[in-house]
């Protein structure tokens, strides 16, 4: 290819189209919500959102007597919060190379950058996911240990297509190693040769260092009850699903960490859609860190314990939680991979053009199947160098964490 001058649109194309190729989580979860956002033909401005309604849900009459319910539909705000950027300097000589050999050696190691940047976002929301099966710190490394995700996607009623999972390398080889034993040449042979496990159990499975990793708090590991857990009205919590709890028997120094899991004696995970009861308990996670002062804490957590009506979440005792003992998951101070397998709803992603500033020169920006960047050169005059700015906005949300499920293995 011949040499060429290197243009903001030609650098605003190849980085996109690099940005897009290297994206894992981020390809995988929903990027519907771009159209919702207002037309900014000149680009949008950090912090601009939008409401995304919540839809609602209705309990089933049994006779011929007419009971009309309340219409009640939640929301969750999605914001353009986050901008990341990678900046680099070209001489005018290097600005002639071909836009093949500037891509490979600046561009696409810049667009790496970035993407690994937005997958991290987007694992970070493993804290607002609040199931999690399988034994915080073993390796999944058996089929029996991941069937445990799809299982409990399937106890809550989660739509079995477009099913994802993310895993560890470490996670990630265990299974594979596990598939390279199966007496079955059509499964085995990629995971053999190629070291690739596909789809399995309906979940398309993929592999990413960006995976998160959860440290938990200094908890304690017994004597916790429940001080105050009245049972929340779901009009009061629709925008958040989140409600406060008490726990006693804390004391000085212990911590709460935001993605903690614990459960309640006898209180129970129910089928969002028959709300019959399911046989595990229900896991509530921690929203915020929390530093402990005392012989109790109160905290928020999600998803909100409501055991009656239409948005039922729990089964448990009739009138509160109070007394009832509560259990963390993992070790205190511990390190566990945070593996997801999850439907895309669960998750969204919306990245969007950046504004062109007044009295900028030559601004370049490029969309490419929901991916935008933007690029804009500033040149020195007295060293003849180039300098280049490329720019991404973004907003990432748990939409509806349900739908997705932590994973580890099992002893």
């Amino acid at each position: 290819m011949a040499n060429a001058t290197i243009t903001p649109s030609l650098i605003a194309a190849e980085s996109v189209m690099w940005l897009d190729n290297e994206l894992v989580m981020a390809a995988n979860v929903f990027r519907g919500y771009r159209e919702d956002f207002a037309l900014r033909p000149n680009g949008y401005k950090p912090g601009e959102s939008i409401s995304i309604r919540v839809p609602t849900s209705f309990t089933v009459r049994t006779n011929a007597t007419m009971a009309p319910q309340d219409v009640i539909e939640g929301k969750r705000t999605l914001t353009l919060d986050r901008r990341v950027g990678v900046d680099f300097e070209f001489t005018s000589q290097e600005l002639t190379l071909s836009i093949s050999e500037l891509s490979e050696r600046v561009i696409r190691p810049a667009m790496v950058q970035i993407a690994n940047k937005i997958d991290q976002d987007l694992h970070d929301l493993y804290k607002r996911v609040n199931n999690w099966v399988g034994t915080p710190g073993q390796t999944v490394d058996s089929f029996g240990d991941f069937a445990l995700a799809p299982e409990r996607l399937d106890m809550l009623a989660v739509p079995r297509d477009s099913r994802v999972g993310v895993l560890s390398p470490r996670d990630h080889w265990g299974l594979v190693g596990s598939q390279t034993t199966l007496f079955n040449n059509s499964i085995n042979q990629e995971a053999f040769r190629r070291g690739e496990t596909g789809n399995v159990a309906g979940v398309n499975l993929f592999m990413s260092q960006n995976v998160a990793t959860h440290t938990t708090g200094n908890f304690a590991t017994s004597g916790l009850t429940v001080g105050t857990g009245t049972y929340a009205n779901y009009n009061t919590v629709k925008d958040t699903l989140i409600a406060s709890i008490t726990i006693n028997g804390t004391a000085n120094g212990q911590t709460l960490k935001a993605g903690d899991v614990f459960t309640i004696a006898d209180v129970y995970d129910v089928n969002p859609v028959t709300r019959v009861r399911l046989p595990h308990l229900k896991q509530f996670t921690v929203v915020n860190d929390v530093t402990i002062t005392g012989t109790s804490v109160t905290f928020d957590y999600y998803p909100a314990a409501i055991n009656s009506g239409a948005f039922k979440t729990v089964d448990g005792p009739a009138n509160n939680m109070n007394g009832k003992t509560v259990t963390f998951l993992g070790a205190p101070n511990t390190n566990y991979p945070q593996n997801l397998v999850f439907h895309p709803n669960a998750f969204a992603l919306v990245m969007v053009p950046m504004e062109a500033p007044p009295g900028a020169v030559d601004v370049a920006r490029r969309t490419y199947k929901g991916t935008s960047v933007r690029v804009i050169p500033v040149y020195d005059g007295t060293n003849d160098k180039s300098a280049w700015r490329l720019d991404v906005l973004y907003g990432v949300l748990a939409v509806d964490p349900r739908l997705a499920v932590r994973l580890s293995g099992s002893p």
